[in-house]
């Protein structure tokens, strides 16, 4: 056996191994080792190996697609009640209704029940209001793993369902990508802007969501490149949109919507002081304690340029002031220990308006 014969031999048996090593349906592991069975009679007969790279990436994919794999769930609403108050500050409503959602799951899993029985959440809101944030304050609360599909400007349902493996560069989609990336078949899996599909696609892409959130359905959910019924009855969807005017019908029969409300100034200026600014002077790598900022400046902080409903320019603005504190650290304008005073007479140093 030449030494190319043997770098072909060895790769089998690599794949051999993978395949005793994963929990495979018996169904799709005997496809599996039939794949093998062909390559090893072309390697023994000298034959052609062009489907050898194919067989090798559909082999590892199949491999770590998590058939048998869960996380064990944190059924405690106490304990998910303090993870929504420790990641957001107000939004009273919402926590209820989600507590509310969450105590129905958790009935239904000491009852041994499906969750995709209950509505999927859609939470619709203006940008910086917190979807997303609540989407992975859930998925905390449970104890699960989060995977994040962005449907912003997709433009192809094959993003999603995957591609045949007929063609050359085929692969499995959005779906099993984030299953295999969790490692869990109990993972979160958020769907994110779901509104802003693009036009030409929609139409297709929303065909693909009914089935994902679909219980008739998605407890056999086919990607076109993977060819195997995937169960994903006990994922946990969460969508979130801007508005529902882009969504179709069949899809919002599937969901329950809430409605995420703007913050209030007052709402913004406790977030800002007792959630972001404290995180983001850690992230800047500001040692504690060293910036701190006058009560009476806050307005000013919260509004440089005017209403915004949600909080992604309050974040923007506190980033700003950090990092030109930064730049003055590492440019020696500051002395070790030093603290540094935001006020009405240097803020407009800091603020980028």
């Amino acid at each position: 056996m030449d030494n190319t014969a043997q770098g072909l031999d060895s790769q089998i048996q690599k794949l051999e191994q993978s395949l005793q090593a994963a929990k495979l349906p018996p169904d799709l592991l005997e496809k599996a080792n039939g794949m093998i069975d062909i390559l090893k009679v072309s390697l023994r007969q000298g034959g052609n190996y062009s489907n050898l790279e194919g067989a090798t990436n559909y082999i590892n994919v199949i491999s770590e697609i998590p058939f048998e794999s869960e996380t064990k769930d944190i059924l405690d609403l106490n304990h998910a009640k303090e993870v929504l108050d420790k990641n957001h500050y107000g939004l009273q409503n919402i926590k209820d209704k989600i507590l509310e959602y969450m105590a129905s799951l958790i009935l239904n899993m000491h009852q041994g029940q499906s969750l995709n029985r209950a509505p999927i959440l859609c939470l619709i809101g203006l940008v910086g209001t917190g979807k997303t944030t609540l989407a992975y304050s859930i998925a905390e609360a449970l104890g699960r793993p989060i995977e994040r599909i962005p449907l912003g400007g997709m433009g192809d349902v094959r993003a999603l369902r995957g591609q045949s493996r007929l063609f050359a560069d085929a692969e499995p989609g959005q779906v099993i990508k984030k299953l295999i990336h969790a490692k869990n078949k109990n993972c979160v899996i958020l769907l994110d802007e779901l509104d802003r599909i693009t036009e030409g696609a929609r139409v297709d892409i929303m065909g693909a969501l009914v089935e994902l959130l679909d219980p008739e359905q998605n407890s056999a959910f086919t990607d076109h490149y993977v060819d195997y019924p995937v169960d994903l009855s006990k994922v946990l969807f969460i969508a979130t949109a801007n508005n529902s005017t882009n969504i179709s019908t069949a899809v919002l029969d599937r969901l329950e919507l809430l409605q995420m409300p703007s913050y209030s100034d007052e709402e913004k200026m406790m977030i800002g002081k007792n959630y972001l600014f404290p995180r983001i002077t850690k992230e800047s790598g500001l040692p504690p304690d060293m910036l701190r900022i006058e009560e009476n400046l806050w307005p000013a902080i919260i509004r440089p340029l005017g209403f915004d409903s949600g909080i992604r320019s309050l974040e923007r603005t506190i980033e700003g002031i950090c990092r030109k504190v930064a730049r003055m650290i590492v440019e020696g304008k500051v002395k070790q220990g030093a603290i540094i005073t935001l006020n009405s007479q240097n803020i407009s140093q800091f603020l980028q308006v």
